[in-house]
């Protein structure tokens, strides 16, 4: 056996095998399962046990189909019979201040916004084990935010909330290979970054367009499509333009 197969275990064998399933079977998720991905959210660690994440379910049809409209039309997201919206909170570090008598102040730190969005980034990565490991399929939905002042609306979100992130999470209809990753010498680094990483960008070019080509978006290089998404400083179509109007909005607002 080799020693790479001795070290795996059941956890690992989960995050290893991870696809993004856009197509789910009619199947509902059980709220015994819900309650399982949830309380696995809540185990993530988060920045001074500020815990500033906030989970919100939707599994109305109607607000969902309203919700994948905003979304850019990800029709995966009304075939999905569970929605989590995550959400950055910093509301309750506001309650709490006025408990003690204290007035908030910390939303002109611009680093705030690094604190919520890495702790949803955890928060969401437990999400996704969880759900994947009691055989459910999930997406992560960076969508929301190209409608993130309707989002707000239609979740009623106070001041110091805002939506980073959803996840699809149903049964799948459908298992898609495994996309491919970029090597590891272009993600892993000992002691300095490497800047020179064109050697094994090039290598995996080939690699992405022979494992994409019968996808929808797919046969293109990965710097092509990298490219074309990143060239506008609102990515596709101004999709997120929003964003900054939404941070003002919420209370993020620059100090002097």
């Amino acid at each position: 056996m080799k020693k790479e197969e001795q070290k795996m275990n059941q956890v690992l064998e989960t995050m290893l095998a991870h696809r993004s399933i856009r197509k789910y079977s009619q199947q509902q998720v059980s709220n015994e399962d819900l309650d399982t991905i949830i309380r696995s959210v809540q185990a993530a660690p988060s920045w001074v046990n500020g815990q500033h994440v906030t989970i919100i379910s939707i599994q109305d049809p109607e607000r969902r189909k309203k919700m994948a409209e905003l979304a850019g039309n990800q029709k995966h997201l009304i075939e999905a019979p569970v929605f989590l919206v995550f959400c950055a909170d910093f509301h309750r570090i506001k309650v709490a201040c006025e408990m003690e008598g204290m007035e908030f102040k910390a939303a002109v730190n611009p680093d705030l916004l690094l604190v919520g969005s890495v702790d949803v980034g955890i928060a969401l990565g437990n999400a996704i084990t969880a759900a994947e490991s009691l055989g459910l399929g999930t997406v992560p939905i960076g969508g929301i935010r190209r409608s993130p002042l309707e989002f707000i609306e239609l979740l009623n979100l106070p001041e110091y909330v805002i939506p980073v992130s959803g996840l699809c999470i149903g049964y799948p209809s459908e298992t898609p290979d495994l996309v491919p990753r970029l090597p590891k010498a272009a993600v892993f680094h000992e002691e300095k970054y490497k800047e020179n990483v064109d050697e094994e960008i090039q290598e995996f070019n080939q690699i992405h367009h022979e494992a994409t080509k019968g996808r929808q978006s797919g046969g293109s290089t990965w710097t092509q499509r990298m490219a074309n998404f990143y060239k506008d400083p609102f990515y596709i179509n101004d999709g997120y333009k929003d964003v900054g109007k939404m941070l003002k909005q919420q209370g993020f607002r620059k100090g002097d």
